[in-house]
């Protein structure tokens, strides 16, 4: 018997998710993919490419390239170019995004909000310690799978 099936509520988590985000597309006619990126960019500053935003999130490479194309079309994203490397695009939040960017963080504080109920501090900063490492042990053995 498996002790711990961490993928049996990876659906109910997704569903809550979906549920928590869909006004904040609704509302600003974005797609789900279009949010997800602005947020990482938003949340993540660090890391300001598609790349970055495909290597970290598991996200496909076509999904992500149209919707930055988008995102660019509705002068939410730019890019920007450093002088010693034309080919890297760094990914810019556009000031009009700052809006769509706020509710979609309060939408995420509200699902973690109802996803940690009644969790203590110390149980949430032991929970993101052995996430962590399950993240870093799934990445490694990916990476060694490749």
């Amino acid at each position: 018997m498996i002790p711990l099936n961490p993928w049996e509520h990876q659906n109910a988590l997704k569903t809550l998710y979906a549920k928590c985000i869909e006004t904040v597309c609704t509302t600003y006619r974005i797609t789900r993919m279009e949010l997800d990126i602005l947020l990482f960019l938003a949340n993540n500053p660090l890391y300001d490419t598609a790349t970055d935003i495909i290597e970290i999130r598991f996200l496909a490479k076509s999904q992500v390239s149209a919707s930055i194309k988008l995102l660019e079309k509705k002068g939410l994203l730019r890019k920007e170019y450093t002088e010693n490397n034309r080919k890297t695009a760094h990914l810019k939040i556009c000031d009009a995004a700052m809006d769509i960017i706020h509710d979609g963080q309060y939408a995420q504080e509200k699902f973690l909000s109802v996803m940690l109920d009644g969790f203590s501090a110390e149980e949430i900063e032991n929970m993101r310690t052995y996430t962590d490492r399950m993240r870093r042990n799934i990445n490694s053995h990916l990476k060694e799978a490749e």
